[in-house]
């Protein structure tokens, strides 16, 4: 099969997650959600690099290690664990600041697999920043799953104030942290706040995350649709496509070849 482009999966360093009553949650990236949309990338004929901040293997979590997760199918589970485990771009991951110094131009989309992880480090990494205003200035096709569209404000002017203040809940100092934002405006979607409080219940035993990723993006300037508990949503609005929970991978990676064939397109007639 002849290699369409190059996909750039980027993945967090992060395998902790510190919550409200400082109790640590151990966290990583949902299964479904990184590899039901990777693989139809590949499938599509595009090769994907794994990234990460620090340039190690990303965690993955043990909850996402069902089958529920696949429409019901251990055999789809394993082909998602069989994927992770053999693909070669999978394997020996860089770190996000080797694939910028190698050059953004070898790339032709990006993807963010969602998971608790972007909103500790992701969100607020200053080399997927650079990433993503190369990306947007473009136009070439952003997609990212569940917790991952909050990663998209890495690309503010400072992240991290704008993290801190939503940690600290001054909610003024995170909307002047955000102005500049280029994405404001977009039509986006994430996990919801009602998605995160179910979690909270029944998965945290109670305890509270720092802040609800759903209400970060309202509050940077994202114009966020998000649908029923665990109902699949994907949004697209110019080169962002964006999905709200886990049953949406499938429809964010329909959506995301198909950018991405476009793109293509568009481009051999520049």
């Amino acid at each position: 099969m002849n290699i369409k482009g190059k996909i750039l999966v980027v993945g967090s360093s992060g395998d902790t997650f510190e919550l409200k009553d400082s109790q640590k949650e151990p966290m990583g990236y949902y299964l479904n959600e990184l590899a039901i949309p990777a693989q139809a990338a590949v499938d599509a004929g595009y090769e994907i690099t794994l990234a990460t901040p620090a340039g190690g293997q990303p965690q993955v979590d043990q909850h996402s290690l069902v089958a529920d997760h696949f429409g019901g199918s251990q055999q789809a589970l394993q082909q998602a664990l069989d994927f992770v485990a053999t693909n070669s771009g999978m394997q020996n991951p860089r770190s996000i600041r080797a694939v910028i110094e190698e050059g953004l131009e070898n790339y032709v989309g990006v993807f963010v697999p969602g998971g608790h992880p972007p909103m500790v480090d992701l969100m607020q990494d200053p080399d997927l920043g650079e990433v993503l205003r190369h990306f947007h200035m473009r136009s070439k096709p952003t997609a990212l799953l569940c917790h991952g569209p909050i990663a998209v404000t890495a690309a503010m002017p400072d992240a991290a104030a704008f993290r801190q203040a939503l940690v600290e809940g001054d909610l003024e100092a995170a909307k002047a942290a955000a102005k500049g934002w280029q994405y404001a405006g977009y039509r986006m979607t994430v996990f919801s706040n009602d998605e995160e409080k179910y979690v909270e219940e029944n998965i945290m035993g109670g305890s509270k995350v720092p802040f609800y990723v759903a209400t970060a993006l309202e509050i940077a300037g994202g114009n966020v649709e998000t649908k029923g508990v665990f109902v699949a949503n994907a949004v697209q609005d110019r080169e962002l496509i964006t999905g709200q929970n886990p049953p949406s991978d499938h429809a964010v990676a329909e959506l995301f070849v198909k950018a991405l064939d476009r793109h293509l397109v568009e481009k051999a007639t520049l």
